[in-house]
């Protein structure tokens, strides 16, 4: 599976540096990706988003990164680019 048929998904805050870090990583190699910019939603919104989240990442620490159905949280340029078969 290319990278560009794996749905990425990016959980991020707007002040997080290793949030910007990891999608501009992502823009760099050029795979369409969804960014959730959880600090800037608002109540029931923001409320089921971060219960999403906390789905995949027990301690909601940012970046939280969906890349087909493996889980990276933090950004890791090496797992980002393993996970994207690159």
């Amino acid at each position: 599976m290319s990278p560009t048929e794996k749905r990425i998904k990016i959980y991020t805050l707007s002040t997080c540096i290793h949030c910007k870090k990891a999608k501009a990583y992502l823009s760099e190699c050029q795979v369409p990706y969804q960014s959730v910019e959880v600090d800037l939603m608002k109540g029931k919104e923001r409320e089921s988003v971060i219960e999403e989240v906390s789905r995949y990442n027990p301690r909601l620490t940012f970046p939280t990164i969906l890349i087909g159905e493996e889980v990276i949280v933090g950004f890791n340029e090496e797992k980002v680019k393993k996970a994207l078969d690159l």
